[in-house]
C-alpha cells in the first residue's frame, strides 16, 4: 500500500507543479535536499544570460550598476521572504562559518565584562568548532548544554545555565540530526532576561520553516543558502543583525567592503553604517545568483504551504519508516510532534555507515550522520511522496 497512498498523496499535492522547475536526475530518490538542493532549470538560462549580456557586455561597469549593492540587496530578499525581517538587517557574504565567527565576536565584544558562551554538545561542528576558537581567542568560558538528542535544547535548560557572566548564547533552529525544531521566542526571552545576546543558526531551517525574526526578537542569526535555497555548492551565507543592534556593535573581519566609504582607501578603517558593516571582502556575485531563482519559487509557493508539505513529508517518511523499517531494527531519532520537527528525518541503525554508498549506487541519496544514522532530507518544492517511499523500500530492501 505504500506507493499508492504516496501516488495519492502525489495527487493532492498543490506544490507538485513546482518539481517540473529543477533539472532532472537519473536517479531513484535525492534524499539529500537539506544537504545541497537541487538546481533550478531556469538557473542555467540566468547563468548563461550573466555571462553573455552581464559580465561580457558590461565588464567591470557592472559594480557600479548594480554588483557592490549585492549583499545588502539579496540580504533584503532573504529577510523579506524567509526570515520575517525588515529591510536592513540581513546581508550576504563569505561562508556559515565565516559569518558565525564574526557575528559571534561581535556579540561578545558587545557585553563588556560578561566571559562566558552557551552551546549545545549537539551542535553542528562548525558552531562548536568556532566557538571554541574564539573562547581561547578572548579569554572566554564555555558554558555546554548537554541536551537530550530525542528533545533538543529547551527554555529550561537554557535559563538554568544563562546567568549574569553570559555574554552570547548560540544554538541551532533545527538539530542537524535529530531534525528538533527548537522554541526560538521562548529560548530568545529566556537568554535576555539574563542579559544575554542570542545567535540563532539557521541553516536546517530557512526556506522550509517561517520565521520570524523581528517579532521573536532575535539579536543576530546566521544560514546557508546551500540547502532549501538551492544556491548551490559554496553559495555564500547570510547574517542577520537586527537594526537596533547594528550601530553599536563592531565586526572583527575589517575589510575594505565594509567600510563607509570603500574606495576612499584611506589610512585607517571605519566601519559602514547600519549591517553592510558586516561586509568584509568582494562580494561574490556570481555565488549569490542561484538563490535569487529559488527565493522567487519560494515566494511564488509562500513558505506556509512549503511548511504544511514539508510536514506532510516527514510524516509520511515517519509512517513508511513504522511499515517497513521499525520491523527490522531501525529506530526513529526524530520527533514524533511536527510542531517539534524539522524538514528532515533521522533513522538509526548499526548498518547504515556501509549502507549508505550502496545506496547511492542505487540511486538512493540520503547522508550520513555518525554514529549511525541515515538523514532523509526532504525539499518540500522538489520531492515527492513517490520519491520517499520508493527511496524507503529500496533502504528496507537492502536491510532486509
Amino acid at each position: 500500500m505504500t506507493l499508492e497512498q504516496a501516488a495519492a498523496l502525489d495527487a493532492a499535492d498543490p506544490l507538485a507543479g513546482f518539481r517540473d522547475r529543477f533539472v532532472p536526475a537519473d536517479i531513484v530518490a535525492y534524499l539529500d535536499g537539506n544537504s545541497l538542493g537541487r538546481p533550478l532549470k531556469v538557473t542555467r538560462e540566468n547563468l548563461v544570460r550573466f555571462v553573455d549580456e552581464v559580465w561580457g557586455e558590461r565588464l567591470i561597469r557592472a559594480w557600479d550598476e548594480g554588483w557592490m549593492q549585492t549583499p545588502t540587496t539579496l540580504g533584503d530578499t532573504i529577510g523579506r521572504v524567509t526570515l520575517g525581517a525588515a529591510a536592513g538587517q540581513t546581508v550576504v557574504a563569505d561562508s556559515t562559518t565565516v559569518l558565525l565567527y564574526k557575528v559571534v565576536r561581535a556579540a561578545l565584544d558587545a557585553r563588556a565584562g560578561r566571559t562566558e558562551i552557551v552551546l549545545d554538545t549537539g551542535n553542528f561542528p562548525t558552531d562548536r568548532y568556532v566557538l571554541e576558537g574564539i573562547a581561547a581567542e578572548r579569554g572566554a568560558t564555555l558554558r555546554w548544554i548537554d541536551a537530550d538528542p530525542a528533545t533538543g535544547v529547551t527554555t529550561e535548560q537554557v535559563a538554568a545555565v544563562a546567568g549574569p557572566d553570559t555574554a552570547v548564547v548560540l544554538l541551532s533552529h533545527v538539530a542537524f540530526r535529530s531534525g528538533y525544531l527548537a522554541d526560538v521566542p521562548a529560548i530568545t526571552a529566556a537568554a535576555h532576561d539574563a542579559g544575554a545576546l542570542v545567535v540563532w543558526d539557521l541553516c536546517h531551517s530557512v526556506g522550509v520553516v517561517p520565521l520570524r525574526l523581528d517579532a521573536w526578537g532575535v539579536d543576530f542569526a546566521v544560514g546557508c543558502t546551500y540547502k532549501y535555497l538551492n544556491g548551490g555548492p559554496g553559495a555564500p551565507a547570510f547574517a542577520y543583525v537586527a537594526a537596533a543592534l547594528q550601530d553599536d556593535v563592531r565586526q572583527p573581519i575589517q575589510g575594505w567592503m565594509g567600510s563607509a566609504d570603500p574606495f576612499t582607501m584611506g589610512p585607517g578603517y571605519q566601519p559602514a553604517g547600519g549591517v553592510r558593516r558586516f561586509v568584509s571582502g568582494t562580494p561574490p556575485v556570481v555565488g549569490m545568483l542561484p538563490m535569487r531563482d529559488m527565493l522567487d519559487l519560494v515566494e511564488e509557493a509562500g513558505l506556509d504551504a512549503i511548511r504544511a508539505k514539508s510536514v506532510a513529508l516527514t510524516s509520511f517518511a515517519l509512517d513508511v519508516y513504522d511499515a517497513e523499517l521499525a520491523p527490522l531494527g531501525v529506530e526513529a531519532a526524530t520527533p514524533r510532534d511536527p510542531a517539534r520537527r524539522g524538514g528532515h528525518v533521522t533513522l538509526d541503525h548499526p548498518a547504515f555507515r556501509e549502507l549508505v554508498p550502496r545506496l547511492w549506487k542505487l540511486g538512493v541519496i540520503p547522508d550520513f550522520r555518525p554514529p549511525d544514522g541515515l538523514r532523509v532530507g526532504l525539499s518540500p518544492l522538489s520531492t515527492s511522496f513517490t520519491e520517499v517511499a520508493r527511496g524507503l523500500l529500496v533502504v528496507a530492501d537492502e536491510l532486509r
